[in-house]
């Protein structure tokens, strides 16, 4: 009978768990990113004042923050099907992952937003910029330095809110794990390897949350002449 420590480091080594790894890798990756883009877009709408627009943004963050994720991957895959929307299990979790996690960005999105103080929109526009320039040079770059932080965090809870595409038969890590285990019985050692590559991805998501950090408090100790500028502006426009 092979030893348990041998058996682990065969699995670890072994192309089926390489795979689940790079499959879970993968969702987490390309949910992470399509729920970033989702999340900028729903704050950015929540900047507008349109009644039936604000209607829409809030029913969905109502809906995707109110329901469990499991609740929304069983209904992607199992429910679109009935009304003619085919998708693959692959699909149909990142579908759902990154709506969910659209929600959730979007108030990480709004909260750095908010952070920029409404004189520095104000001098921007008193420079001449249209409201795009504003939030794409003013706005934006000074959220990004807010936010950076908790979307780090998010990343690392994808990694681990991955493991729910499991339940739709898709083959990431934790599927592998739990079919090589229920084959001979073996569970610990099973899930010791996929515990080792959920640690191992996870710490490098960390050390590049903290370089990605270390970069942008660096940015920010540094003042662009542009920002310089707009403060002057703002000033200027207080005592008048």
């Amino acid at each position: 009978m092979i030893d348990a420590p041998e058996l682990i480091l065969q699995y670890v080594v072994s192309p089926i768990f390489m795979r689940g790894a790079a499959t879970t890798l993968l969702i987490t990756i390309v949910s992470m990113a399509l729920g970033v883009v989702v999340g900028l877009i729903i704050a950015l709408l929540q900047q507008v004042r349109m009644k039936p627009m604000r209607f829409l943004v809030t029913a969905y963050l109502w809906l995707f923050r109110g329901t469990p994720v499991l609740f929304q991957l069983i209904f992607v895959f199992y429910v679109l099907p009935g009304f003619g929307i085919m998708l693959s299990g692959f699909t149909s979790g990142v579908l759902a992952l990154s709506l969910n996690e659209g929600a959730y960005t979007a108030e990480i999105f709004r909260s750095g937003l908010q952070a920029v103080g409404r004189g520095q929109r104000t001098a921007g526009r008193s420079l001449g910029m249209r409201e795009w320039q504003v939030m794409r040079y003013v706005v934006l770059p000074q959220a990004m330095r807010v936010v950076i932080p908790p979307l780090g965090n998010q990343f690392i809870g994808m990694l681990k809110l991955s493991a729910l595409v499991s339940t739709i038969a898709v083959q990431d890590l934790l599927l592998v794990a739990n079919q090589t285990a229920s084959a001979n019985f073996r569970y610990f050692e099973a899930l010791s390897a996929a515990g080792i590559y959920y640690l191992a991805m996870t710490t490098v998501f960390m050390i590049i949350q903290f370089q990605i950090e270390r970069w942008a408090g660096r940015r920010s100790r540094t003042t662009s002449w542009t920002q310089r500028l707009l403060g002057m502006t703002a000033d200027a426009t207080r005592i008048r």
